[in-house]
């Protein structure tokens, strides 16, 4: 009867001495990462007023794809050269559906004057930029059509 609990207490023992310190054989310490370190500046980037972005010539497809929370929309675009990063697709009215429509605007930034890129216009497969946005299930229940805004065309999706 006494076997099982001297054999308890000898199995235990040494997890005792790890205590909640920084002991590498505390359990508790096993899954903790350092913090991440980051390459933003001391006191964070600089906040800009307003968008700068140019919206993106034209939009080619748009998709939606249910997820456990919610939906994530995809908007493949054209923009009339390679180049063209920091797309995203920005909602209006903070994402809240007007009269159960969800309106994103694709924005982008165009590559910088005189850059390669910049004058690079080759195939439309080469030029495709791709943004997405999600929606949670609360803002999905009362969406029944989705429309994303481009410069020379607009797609949308309804249920």
């Amino acid at each position: 009867m006494h076997k099982p609990l001297i054999a308890a207490l000898v199995l235990t023992l040494p997890l005792a001495g790890c205590g909640f310190g920084q002991s590498r054989l505390n359990p508790f310490n096993w899954f903790d990462r350092p913090a991440a370190e980051t390459l933003a500046p001391e006191g964070g980037y600089p906040v800009v007023e307003g968008d700068a972005r140019d919206m993106v010539a034209q939009i080619t497809d748009l998709t939606i794809k249910r997820t456990l929370d919610g939906a994530i929309v995809t908007a493949t675009g054209l923009p009339p050269t390679q180049g063209f990063w920091d797309a995203e697709l920005v909602a209006e009215n903070k994402g809240r559906p007007v009269e159960g429509v969800i309106t994103y605007h694709f924005l982008l930034r165009e590559p910088p004057a005189g850059s390669p890129a910049a004058g690079r216009a080759l195939t439309p497969a080469s030029r495709e930029i791709v943004a997405g946005a999600f929606i949670n299930t609360t803002r999905l229940a009362e969406t029944s059509k989705i429309v994303v805004i481009a410069a020379g065309n607009t797609r949308s999706i309804s249920r």
